[in-house]
């Protein structure tokens, strides 16, 4: 190799070895380092079987229609993809209509504290909030009403992770996780003020069953408000394009089967609610949801890169490389879902309780 050639290749290599640890370390800013990405609760050396295990419930569909598989198949997908979530999207595992001139982090808290002010709660009242994930819309609602809030999740990693985020906030007086199955919670009869749920119930393989749970724990006259994953009235299930798009956000979100919008308030109403209002927040004037995946797909290609690298050097599980671009993919479905208006992860239900 001449001189010249040889200064290209060492240019070359300094060039993307300096982008690499801009990447990272811009990455690392976000407060989840990509380096400490890893399996959830799931040991290092079986992050790749599990992620295997999880694509297997996909090839056996008769497996998702049973009750006692899902809360399984749910619990192996936040074990694979919480660090993910944190480090390249933040606290609050959902989507928030987007509002001009606001930055995407006050989007997302203006989305969650709506959900606590349509529950009316008061400074001192106990909440419920089903499906915390690592408690961003939590610790956002109890800054915002000071209310006393309780959250539920199925994983073990995450009450870890959100109890961590609880004390490092300064609310962990306020706020309180437990791991749980949220279709058989360790509660009593009538004792919560109020419920939500945040893009959360979706992972239920019977909505009646969660619903019926939350209608148990509240006390009567209390109010339910749920913001639902759900396909809308434009979807066609003759079409091959939209049934393509929601088998694909299903498959990457541990979904056991979208719901049709109109289905929602037939079953509260079931379990004994009174419905007082049900809308979809992702429609105009509200600005579009999915914008968010859209400007973020240079990222996360650039991210993909970073976990490619960490992959190979033996720094991030095995595994791990395979769950995020399973992720990337599926932000490719969610765009689609939003652009064709066949899908929302925002049909909110406003639930009551009947006082007596």
């Amino acid at each position: 190799m001449d001189s010249l050639s040889l200064f290209f290749t060492f240019a070359l290599l300094s060039i993307s070895l300096y982008w690499f640890f801009f990447i990272l370390g811009s990455a690392e800013r976000k407060g989840k380092r990509a380096v400490h990405l890893s399996g959830g609760s799931i040991s290092r050396e079986n992050v790749q079987d599990n992620y295997k295990q999880y694509w297997s419930f996909f090839r056996r569909p008769k497996e998702l229609e049973k009750s006692e598989k899902v809360p399984q198949f749910v619990d192996t997908f936040y074990n694979l993809v919480t660090d993910i979530y944190e480090w390249g999207w933040g606290q609050s595992f959902h989507f928030s209509p987007s509002i001009p001139g606001k930055s995407h982090k006050d989007a997302t808290r203006i989305h969650e504290e709506m959900a606590v002010d349509l529950l009316s709660v008061k400074p001192g009242d106990k909440i419920l909030d089903v499906g915390c994930g690592v408690g961003g819309p939590m610790r956002a609602i109890a800054a915002h009403s000071k209310a006393n809030v309780v959250g539920i999740t199925i994983n073990e990693y995450q009450v870890t992770r959100a109890r961590s985020h609880n004390k490092k906030s300064g609310l962990d007086s306020l706020c309180e996780v437990i791991c749980g199955n949220f279709l058989e919670m360790p509660f009593e009869d009538n004792c919560f003020d109020g419920a939500y749920s945040i893009e959360a119930t979706c992972h239920a393989p019977k909505l009646e069953e969660v619903y019926a749970e939350i209608y148990r724990v509240l006390k009567p006259g209390a109010l339910y408000v749920s913001y639902e994953w759900v396909t809308t009235s434009e979807f066609q299930p003759e079409n091959l394009k939209h049934v393509e798009i929601i088998q694909g956000i299903e498959r990457g979100d541990a979904l056991p089967g979208l719901r049709r919008y109109d289905e929602i308030g037939e079953i509260a109403r079931s379990v004994g609610f009174e419905v007082l209002e049900e809308r979809d927040l992702a429609k105009p004037p509200n600005g579009e949801w999915w914008k968010r995946l859209k400007m973020g797909r240079i990222a996360y290609w650039r991210n993909h890169l970073v976990v490619s690298v960490l992959g190979f050097l033996g720094i991030a599980p095995k595994g791990v490389v395979d769950v995020h671009e399973m992720l990337c993919k599926t932000a490719e479905y969610l765009t689609c879902g939003g652009e064709t208006g066949i899908f929302t992860p925002m049909h909110m239900i406003l639930c009551r309780k009947p006082a007596s």
